[in-house]
């Protein structure tokens, strides 16, 4: 079965700030209806010679990868004739614009299903890799290929991006292309607990880009960061990135958030299944038909989402919260990141530890934080401690809220199991770049080829 991407347009017109604003509050959901998603990036490279694979042609490729996935119930979603998508039973996989793969698991009820869920995902992609004469990266980074080596998938959206992104900041290619993240994404009950959560997420998330860094090489040598990912991140575009200080001030409500994201500028419009180019354009004119890419129209609630799926601050509000913050990774790392924020933001007692922890962190300690993360990891200093300590302290906290959930697998285990190997890394202090980093400088003899075996799944 095959479909395509809706064309764009449907539904009645959004006529005032109001309904965007009760969009974001139609994601509240009682305790009970809570749910846990994941999304994961990957790199695909050709076994032979280690380069990332093309969309289309001879030899392994993206297009054979989305086509060898079908035979596992997956339904193919077309762009101008072109599988980019798949789709089955709540999940989807997507292309990133360089090719990568990630999977967007479905809604589940607890980290058991989830990590059932990564381990189910990887066998299949394991399995279609295999005949093809392909293999997948766990990275934050690509370590090995330059951003002209690096192919384009076909999606017209990407085309926008491509041409904007350096009108607004020095690194936006080397994201869309070269980058890979795990991120989490998790109910509120209100609005009161929304802002709970985001201030917990978005103050706490550099202590996640730490414990999961992973993006120390680039163009085949260390490129002096252990979160290559994050550092680029900090020069994408300073409109719709970073970390939200608004978040913390008082009164933090919904319509704030529609406030800054109205005035983040769009990237497109999409009608009759054509991405139409609105990049640099006002979703506020928008709202009073002024739209120059659509004169006279009013946008629809899909188009309200689509502009907010083009905003990357490192917390985003949606009908859910996404926590974005780290590097893509192994195995464990797919289940380790929703463990560490289910942890910490699904049970009351661990919320309420984590807020009294960075209830006096300054604006200032924040952005510190999240460039010292990039660069240091846990070395990074903070008032008389290093982020080492936050984080054996923030893992306590997670540890703890995972217990009281009290969901276990047929095992008696608690979901707090998948919190044994950050625990490993925040006791060391070493992260998973500096592992790579030690290798790199040792047993692999100065060479990244080893990587595409050390970090394939």
């Amino acid at each position: 079965m095959s479909g395509t991407y809706t064309p764009g347009g449907e539904g009645p017109p959004i006529e005032s700030k109001d309904q965007l604003i009760a969009h974001l509050a139609s994601g509240e959901k009682p305790r009970e209806s809570w749910r846990i998603g994941t999304e994961h990036e990957k790199f695909g490279f050709s076994l032979d010679g280690h380069r990332p694979l093309p969309y289309e042609g001879d030899g392994p490729t993206v297009r054979k990868m989305l086509e060898g996935l079908t035979r596992f119930d997956w339904s193919v979603i077309e762009e101008n004739g072109k599988p980019v998508a798949l789709k089955r039973k709540g999940a989807s996989v997507t292309l990133e614009p360089g090719g990568q793969f990630e999977l967007s698991g479905a809604p589940l009820e607890n980290l058991h299903q989830t990590c059932a869920e990564v381990n189910s995902h990887l066998r299949e992609v394991r399995e279609v890799a295999d005949e093809i004469g392909a293999g997948f990266l766990g990275l934050g980074f690509s370590p090995k290929w330059s951003l002209q080596e690096t192919p384009m998938m076909p999606k017209d959206r990407y085309n926008i991006m491509k041409a904007y992104m350096p009108k607004v900041g020095g690194l936006g290619h080397q994201m869309m292309f070269r980058s890979c993240t795990v991120q989490t994404n998790l109910d509120f009950a209100s609005e009161a607990d929304m802002r709970a959560k985001f201030r917990a997420s978005m103050a706490l998330q550099p202590i996640a880009t730490a414990l999961f860094a992973n993006s120390p090489f680039a163009d085949g040598r260390p490129n002096g960061f252990v979160s290559y990912r994050a550092h680029v991140w900090t020069d994408v575009d300073p409109d719709r990135t970073g970390i939200l200080q608004f978040v913390f001030d008082e009164g933090f409500s919904y319509e704030h958030y529609v406030d800054w994201a109205l005035d983040a500028p769009m990237y497109f419009v999409k009608r009759e299944g054509r991405f139409l180019d609105a990049s640099g354009q006002s979703f506020r004119d928008f709202l009073k038909g002024k739209l120059p890419a659509l004169p006279g129209e009013l946008p629809v609630l899909g188009d309200w989402e689509d502009h907010l799926s083009t905003l990357f601050p490192e917390v985003r509000l949606k009908t859910f919260l996404e926590q974005r913050g780290a590097d893509g990774g192994p195995w464990n790392n797919l289940c380790a990141l929703p463990a560490l924020w289910v942890g910490l933001l699904y049970d009351d007692t661990a919320l309420n530890a984590a807020l009294d922890l960075v209830k006096d962190w300054t604006a200032e300690e924040r952005v510190a934080l999240r460039l010292g993360a990039a660069h240091c990891g846990l070395k990074t200093p903070f008032r008389n401690a290093t982020m080492q300590d936050l984080a054996k302290e923030v893992l306590a906290i997670a540890r703890s809220g995972l217990k009281a959930r009290a969901r276990l697998n047929h095992h008696g285990e608690h979901e707090a199991v998948f919190l044994d190997d950050l625990d490993e890394i925040a006791a060391s202090g070493i992260t998973p770049a500096e592992r790579l980093l030690a290798l790199y400088n040792g047993p692999w003899g100065g060479s990244v080829e080893p990587i595409f075996k050390e970090a394939a799944y």
